[in-house]
């Protein structure tokens, strides 16, 4: 067992010396993007970047859309703002392809570490929109796991390194009621890293790209479905789960057993909640921390789930695979609060770790609740999930919007004033928090180039007559629920194809 004390260093995610040119840098950059962004916009495409820039540049947080109507730099009327959303169009994959190309946050090593959420848009009273399913909360209503209905999304950012709030989005995918979420996660995920792998953004002989889940994920299947790419899963455990060590070699089952009898596929079981059935760890680190005093972390490797024929593996053909990780237990001396802390179980895809390669995983792992700020602002300052919209097609193509809005403020972060209220504390350059880049986003907009079309002239329609009503009533939708596999062969059987 190898023991490594490592003192966490207070990282930033930025330089203490910002350089003479990366106000120029990323100047450019912003303005490449702007042109990049306005060319996938396939139609009213100046309108759909006039509402960006008025997400932007609005005072306050946004809580309707026609009230960005009222902003300078929104031109057009209400009636247009509508228009746009539901029948402008985006083309996804190029703009998909624009933001890999951009610069993208490393972690230490100069690795990719991307984390994969999913974040709900709920509408529980919306009867007419369609596709909407359960979407699980939590904190609600007394710490409560509570299903809503409403619009979940899976999206996927890139994650920095130190204390910061900021992430870089890569990718947004609304979740169909009867989608197969780790089969659509592992689609997600496939077509990102091959787009990055596209933009040189990954390299042959560089460290696999680190791909970070909370627990809800099914992490041996993503690991299967993903093993033919450079990544590593990694993603939290329930404190009642149970493991398996690996199968006993034939030898030692033969001395084991001198009748003979049949070897077992898989090795004796390591339950979390029973800690006479752990054996000595691989790897033991303690970590000095500034937030959680010392961190202690133990793994062991080679250590699998054990896979039963039924539920997602039920189509499995042939064996049942064994995927063997690394586990890692991870103990805290405090947390923020009177909280009391709890271990925490990860378990990773890649086997033999060094002990410093276990200290970058979990400290990986606590990077990804960056995502969690990143949803915040979305909702709280953005307004993604303000708008009433009733198509779903139209809450994809704002969802991107806010994601555009989103890269366009990473872009900016080097490049505002701290416009900060009397109460609040200086932040050094760099250190922004996006919600204080947005209040200078107005001073530097005039900087930077607006592709979009001055409006043309225009009357406002008659409108509906005085006095008559609206007697198309628009569709209602059944609540879509998840279809339920089979949970055995015989069930299976049963059903027929």
């Amino acid at each position: 067992m190898a023991v490594a004390s490592i003192v966490t260093p207070s990282v930033t995610g930025v330089p203490k010396s910002i350089p003479d040119d990366l106000p120029d840098r990323a100047m450019d950059e912003l303005s490449h993007f702007r042109r990049l962004f306005y060319e996938c916009l396939s139609s009213r495409g100046d309108e759909l970047f006039e509402l960006v820039d008025a997400v932007l540049c609005a005072d306050g947080p946004v809580t309707s859309l026609v009230d960005l109507t009222l902003t300078a730099e929104h031109r057009r009327g209400h009636g247009t703002l509508y228009d746009g959303l539901n029948h402008g169009r985006l083309q996804i994959g190029r703009f998909r392809r624009a933001l890999v190309g951009l610069p993208l946050p490393r972690t230490a090593g100069d690795r990719l570490v991307l984390a994969v959420d999913v974040s709900p848009w709920l509408r529980p009273d919306a009867a007419t929109s369609a596709g909407r399913s359960f979407c699980h909360t939590y904190g609600r209503s007394k710490d409560q796991h509570l299903m809503i209905p409403g619009w979940p999304y899976s999206v996927i950012a890139a994650l920095e390194t130190g204390r910061t709030s900021w992430t870089a989005v890569l990718d947004a995918v609304r979740l169909e009621a009867e989608a197969d979420v780790a089969a659509v996660t592992a689609a997600q995920v496939r077509d990102l890293v091959i787009r990055l792998i596209e933009a040189r953004q990954w390299r042959p002989g560089e460290a696999d790209i680190l791909l970070v889940f909370d627990a809800g994920y099914d992490l041996p299947r993503l690991a299967f479905l993903l093993a033919d790419l450079p990544v590593e899963v990694l993603g939290r455990l329930r404190s009642d789960r149970v493991l398996r060590r690996p199968a006993p070699s034939r030898r030692e089952h033969c001395l084991a057993n001198p009748a003979g009898g049949r070897p077992p596929k898989h090795g004796g079981e390591f339950r979390f909640a029973d800690p006479a059935t752990w054996h000595t760890p691989d790897q033991a680190t303690s970590t000095q921390t500034t937030r959680y005093g010392t961190a202690i972390a133990t793994a062991w490797d080679r250590l699998h789930h054990r896979l039963t024929r039924r539920a997602a593996w039920i189509d499995h053909d042939g064996e049942l695979p064994i995927i063997e990780g690394t586990l890692i237990r991870l103990t805290v001396q405090r947390l923020p609060g009177d909280a009391s802390p709890k271990p925490v179980w990860l378990w990773s895809s890649a086997t033999g770790l060094p002990a410093a390669q276990i200290d970058l995983l979990w400290q990986a792992f606590l990077r990804r609740f960056d995502l969690e700020h990143t949803f915040r602002l979305w909702k709280q300052t953005l307004g993604w999930t303000a708008p009433k919209i009733r198509n779903p097609q139209a809450a994809d193509l704002w969802t991107w919007l806010i994601i555009a809005a989103y890269t366009q403020l990473r872009l900016a972060r080097h490049l505002v004033e701290d416009l900060r209220r009397p109460w609040e504390k200086p932040a050094p350059p760099g250190r922004l928090t996006p919600a204080r880049v947005r209040r200078g986003f107005r001073n530097i907009r005039p900087a930077i180039p607006c592709p979009a079309r001055a409006p043309k002239p225009s009357k406002p329609g008659p409108g509906r007559p005085p006095g008559s009503r609206n007697r198309s009533r628009a569709p209602r939708y059944n609540l879509g629920k998840v279809n339920k596999r089979p949970t055995s062969l015989t069930t299976k059987r049963d059903l027929g194809p």
